[in-house]
């Protein structure tokens, strides 16, 4: 059996790394003596595969993973089983049973959407006029571990929101594809914004599916 969890990441987790949140699945699920499937060989694997890793200190509304069972098990009975041995900064939103067939969860990822609340005053008509300058523009390169690419093509939307009290937030969608991945972290950069003055949280991932 197949089954597909959506679920929050928050808090303290947000500096919980991609092979340590791998890690306290696996316990959670053995914790909540739920039939989780292991690979053959000598060192065997739980079945447990996330959709998109999430940089350290984001936090994020939409996290998307699958996991194999060997039993059938009811959705709800995941749900609630594993709601009483997960940290409380992970919340699960949903669970549904996947077709066995279906294409790994990883290969199916587009792009992923973004909230990003700047904690310092930014003017909103400047960041308004920014970001059309960036949204015009044709190419943006870039250099990441030493390697040139351009960043324009991985920004799919960005806007600005502004607040009934004047504050103002980016909400972005990226290209999130193997291979072909923007950073909210980097379009900052481009705006000419400190990263480290921005709260970022990933609400959505975007599949071949939807």
């Amino acid at each position: 059996m197949r089954a597909r969890i959506v679920f929050t990441k928050q808090g303290a987790l947000r500096y919980t790394g991609h092979l340590d949140l791998h890690r306290l699945w696996e316990r959670a699920m053995r914790r909540a003596e739920l039939p989780l499937a292991y690979s053959q060989g000598f060192h065997p694997q739980p079945k447990i595969s996330l959709a998109s890793a999430l940089p350290l200190g984001f936090s994020s509304r939409a996290e998307v993973l699958d996991v194999r069972f060997t039993d059938e098990i009811s959705t709800e009975k995941i749900a609630a089983q594993l709601r009483d041995n997960l940290p409380k900064d992970i919340q699960i939103k949903n669970v549904d049973v996947i077709d066995e067939r279906a294409p790994a969860l990883q290969t199916q990822v587009l792009s992923a959407t973004y909230d990003v609340h700047l904690t310092e005053q930014v003017n909103g008509a400047d960041l308004n006029k920014k970001v059309e300058a960036l949204m015009m523009s044709e190419s943006l390169p870039r250099e990441r571990r030493g390697k040139s690419y351009d960043l324009r093509p991985l920004i799919e939307m960005l806007s600005v929101v502004t607040q009934p009290d004047g504050k103002v937030w980016l909400r972005m969608t990226l290209a999130a594809r193997n291979g072909a991945t923007g950073r909210p972290d980097e379009v900052l950069v481009a705006l000419d914004l400190e990263p480290e003055s921005a709260r970022v949280e990933r609400t959505r991932l975007i599949f071949q599916s939807n």
